[in-house]
Formats: structure tokens, C-alpha cells, sequence
């Protein structure tokens, strides 16, 4: 009986020890703290001189333009706890880098990670995620961090950060996680992270040592071996850090002053306001709406089962019944769309109308009846922003009728299974107009000049192109709303976009149809032209600039002169170009 209680009575003896060791260091409660000497970094929190709580007033006085700050990201930046700031993130590198199989893993040692220390588990996570990535198709750290990381910021914590000269941001995150969210969104100017081991192009799921992965930078902070024996070293280094993480990091050693944030104060800042990023977050990636702390995570794996079952129930009944009849039906699975109407029909704003409204009317009218058969009466030209691939469909059902629509670019797969005919686009203008005109003499269109979807409230420049091609066109404003899954991508499989977006649980989607804008092909858009063909030109862009400002201000959004490419530069190294799959 002795030797087989012997197992119990070590594993009793290994949890006590951890719970020992948690409890000798509570959570300390004060608020900003200074350390005088510059030599005892580790030393006992007793050294430490209490100093007011992270005041404007005290900011002022020991920060300033002309010096160089130093400071732990996650401890004196990010408002989540220290304790468990890295694991969202580390899920998010899994799960959209490497799959659902390895995010499940990573899930599933997450009681491990929270037994062991905090290096050990860093390391476990570094494995778990990075193992057998390749190097050059990482792109997780540019294309979907910034965006829950910008979420993360305390204002409080970035305001301190904003009132120094240099700014040199160190993290225990690998350094490709973290420097894309720093330098371009925050204006670091040097980002000192753990740098991970390769072989071959592939990522070993190892780290370098600490020492190791500050030594590239420690000359561009402090000056050169020779400058520093000639006095050039910048003396006036200040250090900002988490009163309960030791900052064993080499540079802390060189600051003049260390200052100390407690996780009271940082549980008392507020989240860093969206219109007080130093750079808009217009463009991200990734399917994860929700940042997955544990709980979230735990709530996606136990949904995506259910999730996938009536994501394909609602596709089959959307795609097989008439739309009177799936309306209903896919209310009562959790389907939601929100349609208005104008107030006044074909009403054309007078930004584009003439001064000579009436006598152009009647010139219109007779030019009409002289060509009889020739200008048969064309389909509604609907011009839409674009949130998904589905805002066609959405369209569709809330005018009850198929309406053809143009895109850019569709996965053969999405082009096979739409329940509505679709016509890709050549990206030739003269070839493309010629089909849009022959497509409008068939019936109503829909198209997109946004060219692609942008999650965020902005708008995408408009391409001209649709404006000459009718002289009645119907803004329509689109926006979707989700909760779990993000129903685009741009450096993953388009032809799972509707899949994702289905898969939420009760997706919705605003349509609201505005007042109708006279096109280039109307004689009312070119009322003040003395040249008429260099004025053609200018009213197509005219209308168009136009359109885009009544859409933004309908839906809220900011127009932007950003386009399709710029969007797939940034988030997925190509000019945005799909292949057919």
C-alpha cells in the first residue's frame, strides 16, 4: 500500500510546492514606483521608492521629448493581465498560421502552460506554433496582431510611451510577432523581441537567448563600443516596466531610472480610443473575430462542429428555395437582414443636376423617341460597398428578385455554387464596359467598384468605371455584422469566405438603398461641359467620388483613396490576384 501511495504523495508534494510559490508573491498594489540604483534590477521590491500613481502630473516631470524610453510591452503597455497576455496571441498565431488541428493542441495544453513558469511556458507556446512554419509565408504578425494588439492598449500606458524621445519597445513575444504592431502602428523606433531559430526556411519552434536577441540593436540604443569610451552614450535613459515582472533584460541595466506599474493601475486605465491610433487600422486578416483568451477558445471549438452543420443547412435552403420561402426559414436559424428604402424614388441629387434641369428633360425625351428601338430601356445599375462576398446575394433576397452581378475577382468554387449569375471582370476597361453594357441590357446589375471587401468603417476608392455605363444608378449601403468568424480573407481560401460567414451564430446584414444618382450616360451629368469629351472624363469621376461620399456618410464610414491593391500589398504580399480554386 506504501509504494503505491507513493505516486499520490509526489504528486500532492509537486502541486503544494507551486501554490507555495504562488502565494509568496501576491499581487502587489501600488502604483508607480522608481528605482534608484541602476546596478540591482532584481533586487528586493524593499529598494523601491513609492513614488504617485500614473498621473499626467507626474509624467510631466520625469519624461520628456529629448529622452530615451525604454519599456516592457507587455507590462507597461497592454492593459491585460501579465499573467495572461500571451496566450490569446499565441492562439491567434496557431490558428490562422497553422489550422484548427494545432490550435486544438495548444487548447489542450493550456492547464500545462499555466503550471509551469513563465519561461517554460513561453517555450511550450514557441513550439506548439511555430514548429515547421515557413519562414516567408508567416504573415500573421503584419496581417492579424495589430489588430487585437492595438485592442489591447491602455491609454494611460501609451501616453506615458508618447512623451519620450526614442522609444525602444522589449518584448518576451518573438520578435516577429510584435515589431509590425509596434513600428507601424505605434511609431516605435526599435523593437528588441526573442528571435526564433530556423532551418532550411523553417521555423524550429526554438528561441534564441535573451542576450542574444538585443545584442543587433544594443549598438543603435546606446552608440558603439567607441562612442561610449568617448562619452557619446546617451546618459538620460529612462525605464518603464510591470512592478510584478522582473525585468532581467540587458538594456534595463543601462537605464538612469526605472519606473514601475503595478496591474491596479493598469486594471484602472482605459482601452486607447480608435481615433487616437497614431495610424488607422483600415486593413487586417484572419477569421477569429473574438481575441481568444481561454474561454473564448473554448467556446469556438465547441461551437465549429455545430458551427459547419448549419452553416451547410442554411446554404442548401438559400441556394434551393425561392427567396419568399428561405426568408422566413433562415430567420428562424439565425439569419438577420435589416432593409430601407429611400423616402423619395428616383430623386437625383442636386450636386449633379443643372441649372437647365427642365430644358435638358425634354431634349432627353425626344432624343428618346427619336431612336425608338434602339434605346430600349436598360436594368437598374445598383452600386454597392463591399463588406462580403454574400452582399449580392443579400441584395437579392431583400428586393426578391436574381439580380446579376460583376465582381472583380470569385473562386470558380463560389462561382458554381451562387444562386445568382456572376460575371468576372476582365480588369480591361474597354472589354469590361462592353460587357457591362450588354449585361444591363439583359436586366438589373449589381457591382462592387470598391474591387474588395474591407472589414473595417471605411471605404475603398471607386473605380469610375460603372458611372458611364448607366444614367440612373442606385447607391446601396451594405454593412455585415458578425461575431465569430470573419466571412473574408485575403491571404487564405476565398471559397470558404460564405462558409466562415454562415458558420456564425446569428450573422446580420444591413441594406439600405439611397436616392437615385444620375450616370455619365445622362445628359443631366454633363451640364456645365464645354468640352464634352474632357468633361465626360471628369464626370465619371465626379459621380463616382460622389457615390462613395453618400455611401460613407449613410453607413458612417471614412472615405479613403485606398484600393484593392494596396489592401493585398499589405496583407498578403500579391496584387490581390485569385486563383481559380
Amino acid at each position: 500500500m506504501a509504494g503505491k501511495a507513493l505516486p499520490f504523495k509526489s504528486l500532492l508534494l509537486f502541486f503544494s510546492r507551486i501554490l507555495l510559490r504562488k502565494l509568496r508573491n501576491p499581487t502587489k498594489s501600488s502604483h508607480l514606483h522608481r528605482k534608484v540604483s541602476i546596478n540591482t534590477i532584481t533586487s528586493t521590491q524593499a529598494k523601491l521608492q513609492k513614488y504617485p500613481s500614473l498621473s499626467q502630473r507626474s509624467v510631466d516631470q520625469v519624461i520628456s521629448k529629448n529622452q530615451t524610453l525604454i519599456f516592457d510591452m507587455e507590462g507597461s503597455l497592454l492593459k491585460s493581465s501579465s499573467s495572461s497576455v500571451m496566450f490569446p496571441y499565441f492562439m491567434l498565431v496557431a490558428f490562422e498560421a497553422s489550422g484548427i488541428f494545432r490550435a486544438l493542441i495548444l487548447l489542450l495544453m493550456y492547464p500545462i502552460i499555466c503550471l509551469v513558469d513563465e519561461e517554460m511556458s513561453l517555450s511550450i507556446m514557441v513550439m506548439v506554433c511555430f514548429f515547421g512554419i515557413k519562414e516567408k509565408s508567416f504573415k500573421v504578425g503584419r496581417a492579424v496582431l495589430p489588430k487585437f494588439f492595438l485592442e489591447d492598449v491602455g491609454l494611460e500606458g501609451f501616453g506615458v510611451l508618447m512623451r519620450g524621445g526614442k522609444k525602444v519597445g522589449v518584448s518576451d513575444f518573438p520578435r516577429i510577432m510584435v515589431e509590425s504592431f509596434l513600428k507601424e502602428y505605434l511609431e516605435i523606433d526599435v523593437v528588441v523581441g526573442r528571435e526564433l531559430k530556423t532551418f532550411h526556411g523553417y521555423y524550429l519552434g526554438l528561441m534564441q537567448d535573451k542576450k542574444k536577441s538585443s545584442g543587433a540593436v544594443f549598438d543603435e540604443i546606446f552608440g558603439t563600443h567607441e562612442d561610449r569610451l568617448m562619452g557619446n552614450n546617451p546618459s538620460d535613459v529612462i525605464g518603464i516596466g510591470s512592478f510584478n515582472k522582473p525585468l532581467d533584460h540587458q538594456l534595463f541595466s543601462h537605464c538612469k531610472e526605472i519606473y514601475y506599474v503595478s496591474e491596479a493601475d493598469k486594471r484602472s486605465w482605459q482601452y486607447l480610443p480608435r481615433n487616437k491610433y497614431p495610424k488607422p487600422l483600415i486593413f487586417h486578416d484572419g477569421r477569429l473575430v473574438l481575441k481568444p483568451t481561454p474561454l473564448n477558445s473554448l467556446a469556438v471549438f465547441m461551437w465549429f462542429p455545430l458551427g459547419i452543420c448549419l452553416a451547410i443547412i442554411r446554404g442548401i435552403i438559400g441556394v434551393t428555395l425561392p427567396y419568399r420561402f428561405a426568408g422566413p426559414i433562415l430567420a428562424l436559424l439565425g439569419l438577420r437582414l435589416n432593409l430601407s428604402r429611400p423616402n423619395s424614388t428616383n430623386s437625383i441629387p442636386s450636386s449633379i443636376t443643372t441649372n437647365n434641369q427642365n430644358q435638358q428633360n425634354e431634349e432627353n425625351d425626344q432624343n428618346t423617341l427619336q431612336n425608338g428601338q434602339e434605346k430600349k430601356k436598360k436594368g437598374v445599375l445598383y452600386v454597392c460597398n463591399h463588406r462580403t462576398l454574400l452582399d449580392p446575394l443579400y441584395l437579392s433576397a431583400a428586393l426578391c428578385t436574381p439580380i446579376t452581378a460583376v465582381t472583380y475577382s470569385l473562386s470558380r468554387v463560389s462561382e458554381i455554387l451562387a444562386p445568382i449569375k456572376t460575371v468576372r471582370l476582365t480588369r480591361h476597361r474597354v472589354k469590361d464596359a462592353n460587357m457591362m453594357e450588354k449585361l444591363l441590357s439583359q436586366g438589373d446589375l449589381i457591382v462592387c467598384p470598391e474591387g474588395t471587401t474591407c472589414r473595417e468603417p471605411y471605404l475603398l476608392r471607386f473605380s469610375p468605371l460603372f458611372a458611364e455605363m448607366s444614367d440612373k444608378i442606385v447607391p446601396v449601403a451594405m454593412d455585415a455584422h458578425v461575431s465569430m468568424f470573419y466571412g473574408t480573407t485575403a491571404g487564405g481560401l476565398k471559397c470558404l469566405d460564405p462558409l466562415f460567414f454562415l458558420m456564425n451564430p446569428s450573422p446580420s446584414y444591413t441594406v439600405r438603398l439611397l436616392d437615385t444618382v444620375a450616370g455619365a450616360a445622362s445628359p443631366l451629368s454633363l451640364s456645365t461641359c464645354q468640352n464634352e469629351n474632357a468633361d465626360h472624363e471628369v464626370s465619371r469621376f465626379k459621380i463616382a467620388n460622389h457615390i462613395q461620399e453618400e455611401l460613407g456618410k449613410a453607413l458612417g464610414f471614412e472615405c479613403t483613396k485606398l484600393t484593392r491593391k494596396d489592401k493585398y500589398l499589405i496583407l498578403a504580399g500579391n496584387e490581390g490576384i485569385v486563383k481559380n480554386r
